[in-house]
């Protein structure tokens, strides 16, 4: 017997409610080391600039400093978090060439006061090329980021980049200045179409220009509980990545979709959407895998 409307309607609002009372009542850890995590999947549509934003604002709406690197020239995660980001202004397209410090890119977004934002305009598009002929062209990055976190007056919990849907110098530079890779997985047909090609170049940034780099964390993304597609998706990827992969799922939401347009994080959107509380329920889950990953990557308390 199919549920009448107004019952499951009130079972949804219970379960929001619920759901965003567990998350005021829990605490959310902050690492002892700067968590760097590229946000990378060749695959687009998948929600990876979404992916992004979000987690970046619900970290910080728990208590975490953060740090976005647009490093998309499409400049998507610049708009969401409000930062200017016109052709005119210092961004991180002069950081790559040498021309300008890190630090003198960073702006405050106007989604939180925990949340700084590097941005990327659209000379961005043309760095692919004028990266060719530079010495080091896949460390620039990092050597500018590592730069600027040993030099900030706070500590930044997490540093995350956003990254272009294909591989070229900016993601290699991108996977070469992080220590963890995100990948958002939608729940979707050909959903796992691409994937082994991108841990295939993964391993191999891994095996010759950064050693730490691994893929710590999958977010399953766009996911429709109501159909069985989903769930099999879902499904299918926990079997073949049953640590990386979080508990939490991101649901398909109006919300989610509607926010970039208004120039926001779904938080500072509708924060009592769902889609909202699943991305801070999925920023809570990262929290909390901490302590074990600065473990993993620092045995010796380095």
């Amino acid at each position: 017997m199919t549920q009448p409307k107004n019952a499951l309607l009130g079972d949804q609002l219970v379960d929001k409610v619920r759901r965003k009372r567990r998350l005021e009542s829990m605490t959310s850890p902050l690492p002892d080391h700067t968590r760097v995590m590229t946000v990378s999947n060749q695959k687009g549509g998948v929600g990876k600039t979404t992916t992004t934003v979000n987690l970046a604002s619900g970290l910080a709406r728990r208590g975490a400093r953060v740090l976005v690197i647009d490093l998309d020239p499409q400049g998507n995660a610049s708009t969401a978090l409000g930062v200017e980001h016109d052709p005119t202004i210092t961004s991180i397209y002069e950081v790559l060439l040498g021309e300008a410090k890190l630090g003198d890119t960073v702006q405050q977004t106007t989604d939180h006061e925990n949340l700084m934002c590097v941005p990327s305009t659209i000379n961005l598009a043309g760095a692919e090329i004028e990266l060719v002929s530079l010495v080091a062209r896949e460390q620039r990055l990092r050597k500018a980021l590592a730069e600027f976190l040993s030099q900030s007056d706070e500590m930044y919990h997490y540093v995350f980049i956003d990254c272009p849907p294909s591989l070229g110098l900016l993601t290699v530079n991108a996977f070469v200045a992080a220590q963890e890779v995100l990948i958002p997985i939608q729940c979707e047909y050909y959903a796992l179409e691409g994937l082994s090609q991108l841990l295939g170049n993964i391993e191999l940034i891994e095996q010759h220009l950064n050693p730490q780099l691994h893929v710590s964390t999958i977010l399953l993304t766009m996911h429709d509980s109501r159909t069985n597609l989903s769930n099999e998706v879902a499904e299918e990827v926990r079997g073949f990545f049953p640590t990386q992969t979080l508990t939490t799922m991101i649901p398909r939401s109006v919300r989610i979709s509607e926010a970039p347009s208004h120039g926001e994080t779904v938080h500072a959107y509708d924060g009592s959407s769902v889609g909202a509380i699943a991305y801070l329920e999925a920023a809570a889950e990262i929290a909390e895998r901490s302590a074990a990953e600065y473990a993993r990557l620092y045995p010796e308390g380095a």
